[in-house]
């Protein structure tokens, strides 16, 4: 059975969709990717308790990693890129190429890219934490703004109560090895 339930959220209204009770979906809205609203089930104000508490956790500040049952729907290779994803800390970031590296891939950067792009729940599969080769904001399914907003929130720089403004400065992010990017 599929249903979902929407909440509220520093960076606007999520979408969590559920399949036979475990998280399938996160959605932003305007998510580049998003699936139609038809394929959500019904909404139930009442689902996924321990994810909406978890992500609350993460928007106050006081979670840096999610501990929910997924059920990651996509390609081997997907389901591979979207694995990893999780092993980048609460922070950090990494480029596009090292994670083919680590997936032993060196090769694949652009099929790396696709695969974070169709990555079916943002923020908890942490895909907006892989950058550029130089540290620059490449694409996002829930756009750029979002993505500088949470990267801004996790390396300490901005609460994520405010709205990134268009063109603002930033403080630069972390990646694996503690190098400073951006």
């Amino acid at each position: 059975m599929v249903a979902h339930t929407v909440v509220d959220s520093p960076v606007g209204p999520l979408t969590l969709v559920a399949r036979d009770g475990v998280l399938s979906g996160l959605y932003m809205t305007d998510q580049r990717y998003r699936p139609g609203e038809e394929t959500f089930g019904a909404r139930d104000a009442s689902l996924l308790g321990d994810v909406v508490a978890q992500l609350a956790e993460y928007f106050a500040g006081t979670r840096t990693e999610f501990d929910v049952p997924l059920d990651l729907v996509g390609t081997p290779f997907q389901r591979s890129v979207w694995a990893e994803l999780r092993s980048i800390p609460f922070g950090a970031t990494v480029s596009y190429g090292e994670l083919a590296r680590a997936l032993g891939r060196p090769t694949a950067a652009r099929a790396v890219g696709l695969a974070n792009g169709h990555n079916p729940i943002s923020i908890i599969v942490p895909c907006h934490r892989v950058v550029g080769s130089g540290g620059d904001l490449t694409g996002y399914g829930g756009g750029i703004a979002r993505k500088r907003q949470l990267l801004d929130f996790e390396s300490g720089a901005s609460p994520l109560d405010l709205a990134v403004p268009a063109g603002a400065v930033h403080a630069p992010t972390r990646t694996r090895s503690g190098a400073a990017t951006g």
